[in-house]
C-alpha cells in the first residue's frame, strides 16, 4: 500500500460497470458456441515406444485414444497427443473414462493448450489421473520445469478448462452439476496453440485408452486487452474439503465479503455500494448506507451482527470510518481523521481497529465505537496494516514491511509484544483473517517482488495455526486487492469467502 492506497475501488469499479454488459450463470460458462473438436492430427509427443490410436464420433460426442509413453512432467513429455490449432481465448470440456484397470495410477488423459509439438515445449493442461486425481499442470518456459494445481475433487467429474489471454482456469463439475473452480495461473503462451486431448500410459512399455465423452471447444478468438473487462466470482472455501464454491459470477467488479454472524448472508462492496447476498448462491441486495455512497472494500459486521463498520471516502478524497445498523441507515463518523481504512472489531464490540495515514506514515490505530481520542500501536518505519483481533481479544494480528519484507505480525491490544508470525520465504503476506474458534489464520499472499497490495496478479490464498506452525497453500488464484481484505470467515470456522478474478471478452 503507497500514498494512492484504496483511491480504490469505487471509482475504478465505476469504470469497469460501465463496460459490463452481461453475466454468467451460477455454473459458470457461455458456451454458445461450442462444436465438437475437428483434430487435424495425432502425435506421437516425444520418445513413445507404443505408436498412438484415435477414433471419434461426432454424433455420440465421443473420442477414444490409446496412447503410451513416460510421462507428462518434468522438463520434457511422452504421450500420445490429438490436436487442432486454435487462436486466442478458448474454453474446452470433457469428461473421461478409463478402459481397463490399467497399469500405472498416475496415467494421464485430458485437455491440453500446448506451445509446439516438441517433447520439451510449453504447456498448460487439465487432466484426470488413473487414480482419480485431477490437475491442472504447466511448464511455463521450453525445456522447464512442470509445476502442479490439484483439484480438491476427484474423478470421475467434467472438466472445463479455460485460456483467456494468457490466464488459464480449471472447473471441475460437482455431483449436482455445480463447476468448481480448481485454479486460476498466469503462462506466457504464444497467440497461437495446439489445442487438444492429450492421454499418456506414464509406463513406456504398455499403453492406455481413455473415453472421452461430451467433447466440446469453443474457440473465442483474438481479444484485445484493450477489449477486456472484469470478471468477479465470489467463492467459499471449505477447510475440510478444500472445495471451492461459486456464490456469484459476474461481468462486474466486486470485492471483499464478509460473512454474516448467522452465517446466511455475504456482504461485498461494488461501485461505492455494499450489497448483502444468500450465502448459497442467489440475487444481491443493496444496502443502504444513506449519503455513504463511495464505500471501499474496508467493511464489516460487528461480533453481535447488530451494526455494519464502512470506510467511505469523503469529499476531500480521504476515506473515514462510520458505523450504521447492519440492516442500513444513516451512518455515523467514527474517525474525524483521514485517511483511515478499518480492519478489525475488538470482541467486546466497544473498540475498532484500523490502519491509518498521519504525517506521512501508515500505521495501526484503535478508537472505542462511539468515537474519540485515536490511539497509535505501531511505530515502526514503513507500513503497518490489517489490524484484526483474535476472538479472545489478546492478540491483534496485522501485516508489516518493517523488515523489508511484508509478513504477518502480532502484538497485545496495546501495542506491546510485537512479533513476525508468517515466515521468511517467497512470497509477501497481507491480511491475516483469524478464525472465529482461534484456531487458524488465513491471508492473501503475493510473490515477493510485487508491490504493496495491487489488483490483477497471481496470488495464493494461505493458512496457518493462529499458534504458529507451517503454513499451507489452499487455492491458486488471480487476484490481490479486493480478494480477501476483510474478516470472511462463517461463524462456524468451516469455511470462509473471498473474490477471485480473471480478465475476459465482453
Amino acid at each position: 500500500m503507497d500514498s494512492g492506497r484504496r483511491a480504490r475501488s469505487w471509482v475504478r469499479t465505476a469504470a469497469l460497470l460501465s463496460l459490463a454488459i452481461c453475466l454468467l450463470n451460477s455454473e459458470g460458462l457461455s458456451m454458445q458456441q461450442e462444436r465438437f473438436p475437428e483434430f487435424a492430427g495425432t502425435t506421437d509427443i516425444g520418445s513413445v515406444r507404443n505408436p498412438g490410436s484415435f477414433s471419434s464420433d461426432a454424433t455420440s460426442g465421443q473420442i477414444r485414444i490409446t496412447g503410451s509413453g513416460e510421462n507428462i512432467w518434468g522438463r520434457a513429455d511422452a504421450f500420445t497427443f490429438a490436436w487442432e490449432r486454435v487462436s486466442g481465448d478458448v474454453a474446452c470440456r470433457t469428461d473421461i473414462s478409463w478402459i481397463g484397470s490399467g497399469r500405472n495410477p498416475h496415467r494421464k488423459a485430458g485437455w491440453m493448450l500446448r506451445a509446439g509439438l516438441e517433447a520439451d515445449d510449453p504447456y498448460v493442461d487439465a487432466v484426470l489421473h488413473g487414480d482419480g486425481l485431477i490437475s491442472m499442470q504447466y511448464r511455463a518456459v521450453k525445456g522447464g520445469e512442470t509445476a502442479e494445481v490439484k483439484s480438491a475433487l476427484s474423478g470421475p467429474a467434467t472438466l472445463t478448462f479455460e485460456r483467456t489471454g494468457n490466464q488459464f482456469t480449471l472447473f471441475v463439475g460437482g455431483p449436482h452439476g455445480a463447476l468448481h473452480p480448481a485454479g486460476t495461473i498466469s503462462v506466457t503462451l504464444p497467440e497461437t496453440l495446439y489445442a487438444g486431448l492429450a492421454v499418456c500410459s506414464h509406463d513406456s512399455t504398455v499403453s492406455e485408452t481413455a473415453l472421452f465423452s461430451n467433447v466440446r471447444i469453443h474457440a473465442r478468438g483474438l481479444i484485445p486487452d484493450t477489449s477486456r473487462i472484469i470478471e468477479s466470482t465470489l467463492e467459499t472455501f471449505d477447510m475440510k474439503t478444500g472445495i471451492r464454491t461459486i456464490v456469484r459470477r459476474a461481468r462486474e467488479h466486486f470485492e471483499a465479503p464478509n460473512w454474516s454472524r448467522d452465517g446466511k448472508t455475504l456482504v461485498y462492496n461494488s461501485a461505492g455500494l455494499l450489497y448483502s447476498i444468500p450465502a448459497a448462491g442467489g440475487e444481491p441486495h443493496r444496502i443502504n448506507t444513506g449519503n455513504a455512497t463511495r464505500c471501499n472494500n474496508d467493511h464489516g459486521l460487528s461480533w453481535d451482527g447488530s451494526r455494519l463498520v464502512i470506510s467511505h471516502q469523503g469529499d476531500d478524497g480521504k476515506s473515514r470510518i462510520y458505523i450504521l445498523n447492519s440492516a442500513g441507515g444513516e451512518p455515523a463518523l467514527i474517525t474525524e481523521n483521514g485517511p483511515s481504512y478499518w480492519h478489525g472489531w475488538s470482541p467486546d464490540d466497544k473498540t475498532l481497529a484500523y490502519c491509518a495515514e498521519r504525517m506521512g506514515e501508515y500505521d495501526v490505530y484503535t478508537i472505542p465505537v462511539t468515537g474519540g481520542s485515536e490511539r497509535r500501536l505501531t511505530t515502526a518505519p514503513g507500513l503497518d496494516d490489517g489490524p484484526e483481533y483474535s476472538p479472545d481479544g489478546t492478540t491483534i494480528f496485522f501485516n508489516s514491511v518493517r523488515t523489508g519484507q511484508m509478513k504477518i505480525w502480532k502484538m497485545s491490544p496495546d501495542g506491546s509484544g510485537q512479533s513476525q508470525v508468517s515466515p521468511d520465504d517467497d512470497f509477501g503476506d497481507w491480511f491475516p483473517h483469524p478464525s472465529p474458534d482461534g484456531s487458524t489464520i488465513v491471508f492473501l499472499s503475493y510473490d515477493r517482488s510485487v508491490e504493496g497490495h495491487p489488483p490483477n496478479k497471481d496470488v495464493v490464498l494461505r493458512s496457518m495455526p493462529a499458534g504458529e506452525g507451517e503454513v499451507t497453500t489452499l487455492a491458486y488464484l488471480f487476484g490481490g486487492q479486493g480478494t480477501l481484505n476483510v474478516h470472511s470467515w462463517s461463524p462456524d470456522s468451516r469455511r470462509f469467502a473471498f473474490v477471485s478474478y480473471r480478465l475476459v471478452g465482453r
